[in-house]
């Protein structure tokens, strides 16, 4: 009976040392939130200030996901504009179901795939950029797929999505390339979760029917806790032109 506890507790504890050695997998890419896991019933809420330096125009982009299993989210997204000519409103609402279709756990990582499906609805009447030919918005239908790597101190998220328009939409296109590399902890503590600092290095490209491919860079930096989250990085396009937008943001998880 004393050896039978003693392997129990043996096997406990390395468990528990296991668990601790994966990451909080609370990092992911600034500029999409498909990636982040969930549990069932979870749900995280995030609030992205974007701020285009060239037009002096920004968003507040509110984004919710929520956990139906340990493999279905339901991912939402509605961005409000405010212009320097006074436009400010809520645009249109981004809806998404994620479904994780392979999923491999192994030591200090994890490996998985989810397909993407889900709809982008128009929430206002007014013209689109007070164009004056007085086009409304119409709604899309969107489809993709998001993989996500990592181990150790690093983590990798690719995400691709399509939108087809419908109506008078134009069909549009973005995809996102994602590395997250933890700078502290080196290591992680034999006990605890530990604050967790990460550099974000991304790729991302913006696509819309008649108009060229807009590749993107992004640098920034992600302050991590269990709950919370700080982060903020600086977008340069590589193509057509060089603007600037400058992202902050803060995400909490429930």
């Amino acid at each position: 009976m004393k050896t039978l506890i003693t392997s129990f507790t043996s096997i406990v504890i390395v468990a528990l040392l296991a668990l601790l050695s994966v990451p909080n997998a609370n990092s992911m890419g600034l500029r999409s939130l498909v990636a982040l896991p969930l549990d069932k019933y979870g749900y995280v809420i995030r609030f992205l200030y974007q701020h285009a330096t060239n037009s002096n125009s920004s968003y507040f982009i509110t984004s919710a996901a929520y956990g139906l299993s340990n493999k279905q989210a339901l991912l939402f997204s509605i961005p409000y504009k405010i212009a320097p000519n006074d436009e400010q409103e809520f645009s249109e609402l981004s809806t998404l179901y994620r479904h994780t279709v392979i999923q491999d756990d192994f030591f200090s990582g994890t490996s998985r795939l989810a397909l993407l499906a889900g709809a982008i609805l128009p929430i206002s009447d007014s013209p689109i950029d007070n164009d004056p030919s007085n086009k409304h918005r119409d709604p899309a239908i969107q489809v993709g797929f998001v993989y996500t790597f990592f181990k150790n101190r690093h983590e990798f998220d690719f995400d691709a999505l399509y939108q087809t328009g419908i109506d008078s939409r134009p069909n549009s296109g973005r995809y996102d390339i994602s590395w997250q590399y933890r700078l502290s902890p080196s290591i992680y503590p034999d006990w605890g979760i530990a604050p967790e600092v990460y550099t974000v290095t991304e790729l991302g490209g913006r696509w819309q029917a008649g108009d060229n491919v807009t590749h993107q860079v992004t640098i920034g930096l992600q302050w991590v806790q269990s709950t919370w989250i700080i982060e903020g990085g600086i977008v340069k396009n590589i193509s057509n032109n060089n603007d600037l937008t400058l992202l902050l943001s803060s995400r909490y998880h429930f």
